[in-house]
């Protein structure tokens, strides 16, 4: 099975609709994982310095014995590299890491504002991809405020902003910022991470009527929304449900009903990116 849906980004590459996360992704079994991923017909694999994935992914990449230009490769920028030289040893450490040539993407992974070096970060990515490690560059866990400032900064707009959104937490202003500035959304921990979204009546009803499971109604959620999911899953059945979303639409008012969970309290560990320390 083969993704062919894909989103256009603002710099004219393309991301599949939906993506393979690896978070506590590692080893050989990580390498096993992965390369069923890949075989379901996943391309898009999302990695970060600070999973202890990239490895791991490289591996599956090599192993699977498809070129490496059908995948599309994620990773992130660690907050303590956020200096301008150190950002661009560790895009490259990342490389050497994953065996690859050039990343399809890369991110800032979290804003640090209290720290507030992130326009320095992103002045390196522009670096970055001017020397061509890396194709697209973007950055995750950004606010307005945030996106504002290294936009004005640099007069580069990120491809992609990947952020915390699942029905508990929508982030519906956010997600049309997004939008507004041609940005990508894409969903870390779109099925809320093993909270109680998945046991919603709403959800369970509409699994029902649509005959899907309650992820895949999740999912079909963010991808009517504009959102590309990034879930991460390791058993074969998982893997291969979650792509089986293309098939099915929901209606408008049952993608508003969805976001409507929303709770002030959504977050999966209140990490507000305004507040949050990535490293100590």
């Amino acid at each position: 099975m083969n993704i062919t849906e894909l989103y256009e980004l603002n710099d004219g590459h393309k991301l599949p609709k939906i993506g393979l996360g690896t978070f506590q992704i590692r080893g050989y079994q990580g390498v096993d994982e992965i390369l069923t991923a890949i075989q379901l017909g996943y391309r898009l694999l999302d990695t970060s310095t600070n999973y202890d994935s990239e490895g791991a992914v490289g591996e599956a990449i090599r192993r699977s014995g498809i070129p490496r230009a059908e995948f599309y490769v994620t990773t992130k920028l660690p907050g303590q590299y956020h200096h301008f030289d150190d950002a661009l040893k560790i895009i490259e450490e990342s490389l050497l890491r994953l065996g690859l040539d050039y990343l399809d993407l890369y991110l800032i992974h979290w804003p640090l504002p209290k720290r507030n070096h992130y326009v320095e970060a992103w002045q390196a990515l522009i670096e970055a991809r001017r020397r061509g490690l890396v194709r697209s560059i973007g950055v995750s866990n950004f606010e307005k405020e945030h996106l504002d400032k290294i936009i004005l900064a640099t007069g580069v707009t990120p491809a992609v902003n990947q952020n915390e959104i699942h029905p508990y937490w929508p982030q519906e202003s956010l997600v049309n910022t997004n939008q507004e500035y041609g940005i990508l959304t894409e969903a870390w921990s779109p099925l809320g991470r093993g909270s109680d979204e998945l046991k919603e009546p709403l959800i369970l009803a509409l699994a029902e009527k649509y005959e899907k499971n309650v992820g895949q109604i999740i999912l079909r959620w963010h991808v009517q929304r504009g959102i590309l999911p990034v879930v991460k899953a390791v058993t074969p059945q998982h893997q291969h449900h979650n792509l089986e979303i293309f098939d099915f639409a929901l209606t408008a008012d049952e993608v508003y009903q969805i976001s409507a969970l929303m709770r002030e309290d959504g977050r999966i560990d209140n990490q507000d990116p305004k507040e949050y320390e990535e490293f100590v």
